[in-house]
């Protein structure tokens, strides 16, 4: 296997909305480059990077994808990303260690919510981006239409460099605007033919390329008064002012294709290696001893540093490790140092993946990534770096989760097989969390939505053989008070010998939302002994997370310890938490407590004549619309609804919109449940513990 230096690597996240057709243009994409044989095809399950068997079942991406492919001598790291809302975590991961992104938007249906949320991604990290147009052969493709919404919803200098020969059925090639040439695609499915422009699009390249050549000479000064000077720039001064409009982020090109019809496909591997910048071209940020961000440039003679952003649980290989060298070169065999975990990890095998087959290598370079097989220690997000480079990187985020279910095992004893096989999915997927849940002792399994657990489960099963029953999803409401009160905890037990003594008086009061819960200490005198405070401390703590009307913690209130009494031999630290505990019971019976609900912010998309259903729906689940937008053919409704009444949401959607709606949802904030739906979270939780704790009336 070749070895590439930074100056010949792409490294280019593929993002988009879900079923853009991301998968079929990196598809299209190997098989133009001669990486595979055959043109695999979602709708078949046999593209290189759609290998999970949910993904092939879904006919969707669910986790990010890497495959390499070689064009024009130079090696193409195309990772083929998630573009399901419940699974975008996973796309930042990967355009974190990409040096540019291809935007894939449905040349159909337009740009979608997800879109606008990769762009967003993208922005952030400062990353230059070539936007594909796809499905070029289906009806209602529109060039102008989708060029149109994506001004208006991702940025106003997205500019075509590629014009559509032909609509729906009847499109057979493109006429690239830079180079003023037609490429067509064979009946066969071959290379493009290089030819002229067809007549009647002559007038529209030269219109496009002539709003390219402004757009380009806006973004430079010095291409600026040339164009004054000359109306116009040179081949010359177009492609290279272009090259530096694009990695400044002041143009994205547009390109057009049918990964499907092979039209359109060398033409994007063209622009890719002409618009997107090389590894090399990318200087990378890290961490240095003194915790300072500092900014590198990718180099193979610095020592070596190197990102972990992927782990993969594999059930036959063991874990697989995918990492992005950012300087040095790492060879097969070696012993290298994880700097996060402080311990040395022996690098067996060196291999690059496309999809899940491993090609070994017997090194790779800065700027270029691989993956390596059954380490010991090394987690996602670690940084493996030679102690003299100096350096660290900043670990990868994660969303928190919106959604939980209690998990219970279908057979006796697969408990600690559950733990094992989730502790392997958390190493995989960040996005997920798994514990005990230490006031019901249930199993908790979170997630980003119904999607992201069904498929965790289904994971469970099918890698590691444990079957679960999930029971209703847990809402994470929580308790808070509305009103102020003054409270006493007096503790007082004789046993023969030594008692118990703990008294003290607190007073509650509401913070604002979002305030949490704040202990203030307010004692003169010496009426309790500094050394007995925490435990009342402690005592408030643990009886505030086990809640007071329903099990859920108490939050935005602050408790002030003001006053209090204790005995010479009796008082001890148990008293005084007992004490706090017995003060949190008396105040919060008067304190007017109340449930808190998590409000969602949600955006559904969805074809225009659904609106008024929609709306009325969201209406129905007590949300609150803040607004719409039209797009195209499509609408967007932003709302505010209640997690609660959104649980069986996606299941509506499709159903109402025959599959054509989505819908992306986020915590907002926390607001007070209405009184009627209290009782009936209270009265369940009541009937669920009859004998729930001491401090539950």
């Amino acid at each position: 296997m070749k070895v590439y230096d930074a100056a010949s690597i792409r490294n280019v996240a593929v993002v988009g909305h879900g079923g853009c057709g991301k998968t079929q243009l990196v598809s299209a994409m190997l098989f133009a480059a001669g990486t595979v044989n055959r043109l695999g095809r979602v709708d078949d399950g046999t593209t290189v990077t759609d290998y999970d068997p949910e993904e092939i079942a879904r006919k969707h991406t669910l986790s990010t994808a890497l495959a390499s492919a070689e064009w024009r001598k130079t090696k193409l790291n195309l990772l083929d990303t998630p573009g399901v809302a419940n699974f975008f975590a996973d796309a930042r991961a990967a355009l974190r260690v990409a040096d540019a992104a291809v935007v894939v938007v449905d040349a159909v249906s337009g740009p979608a919510v997800q879109t606008e949320k990769a762009w967003a991604a993208a922005d952030e990290l400062g990353l230059p981006r070539l936007v594909a147009l796809s499905r070029f052969d289906r009806d209602r493709a529109s060039l102008e239409r989708t060029i149109v919404a994506l001004r208006k919803t991702c940025h106003k200098h997205v500019y075509p460099i590629h014009l559509p020969i032909g609509e729906g059925e009847q499109c057979t090639g493109i006429v690239d605007v830079v180079g003023m040439k037609a490429f067509t695609a064979p009946v066969d499915g071959g290379p493009a033919v290089e030819g002229p422009i067809p007549g009647p699009l002559v007038k529209e390249a030269e219109a496009a390329r002539t709003a390219l050549i402004e757009a380009v000479a806006e973004a430079d000064e010095a291409l600026m008064e040339k164009f004054f000077d000359a109306g116009t720039l040179t081949d010359h001064d177009l492609i290279t002012g272009l090259q530096k409009a694009v990695a400044s982020g002041a143009v994205f090109p547009a390109v057009c294709t049918s990964a499907l019809r092979n039209i359109g496909i060398d033409a994007t591997l063209n622009a890719i290696l002409s618009w997107l910048p090389a590894a090399a071209d990318r200087p990378f940020t890290a961490i240095d001893a003194s915790g300072a961000e500092v900014t590198k440039p990718v180099s193979d003679g610095a020592p070596l540093a190197a990102l972990v952003w992927k782990t993969v649980a594999d059930q036959f290989a063991g874990r697989i490790t995918l990492f992005r060298v950012y300087q040095g070169v790492l060879t097969a065999d070696s012993t290298v140092r994880n700097r996060t975990r402080d311990a040395e990890e022996r690098f067996g095998s060196l291999v690059t993946m496309q999809g899940k087959t491993q090609t070994p290598v017997p090194e790779l370079r800065a700027g270029d990534i691989g993956a390596v097989a059954k380490l010991k220690d090394t987690r996602t997000s670690d940084t493996i770096a030679d102690a003299r480079a100096g350096i660290a990187f900043a670990p990868l985020s994660w969303p928190e989760p919106v959604l939980s279910y209690a998990i219970e095992p279908k057979s006796r004893g697969d408990e600690d097989k559950i733990s094992t096989a989730m502790h392997r999915l958390e190493e995989e997927d960040g996005a997920i969390h798994y514990a005990r849940d230490p006031n019901t002792n249930e199993l908790l399994l979170a997630g980003q939505g119904q999607l992201h657990i069904e498929v965790t489960v289904a994971k469970l099963k099918r890698r590691f053989g444990v079957e679960v029953n999930l029971k209703p999803p847990r809402i994470p409401y929580r308790e808070t008070i509305t009103a102020a009160v003054e409270a006493h905890g007096r503790h007082k037990k004789q046993t023969g010998g030594h008692g118990q003594f703990g008294d003290c008086k607190v007073r509650f009061e509401p913070l604002p939302r979002g305030g949490g819960f704040e202990f203030v200490v307010d004692i003169f005198g010496g009426s309790i002994p500094r050394q007995f405070i925490p435990a009342v401390e402690k005592g408030l703590d643990e009886s505030r997370a086990r809640g007071f009307l329903a099990g859920f913690p108490m939050v935005d209130f602050k408790a002030t310890l003001f006053d209090g009494s204790y005995h010479d031999v009796d008082s001890n630290e148990l008293s005084f938490k007992t004490a706090g505990h017995l003060a949190f019971k008396d105040g919060m019976a008067r304190a007017r407590p109340t449930l808190l609900e998590p409000i969602m912010h949600v955006e559904v998309y969805a074809p225009s004549d659904f609106a008024g259903d929609l709306m009325g729906d969201l209406n129905g689940r007590r949300g609150r619309i803040a607004g719409m937008d039209t797009r195209g053919a499509s609408t967007v409704i932003k709302a505010q609804v209640p997690m609660s009444e959104m649980l069986t949401y996606e299941q509506h959607l499709t159903s109402v919109t025959g599959g054509r709606g989505s819908y992306h949802m986020e915590y907002s904030h926390y607001e007070t449940v209405p009184s009627h739906e209290q009782t009936k979270i209270v009265a369940a939780y009541k009937a669920a513990h009859p004998h729930g704790g001491e401090h539950h009336a």
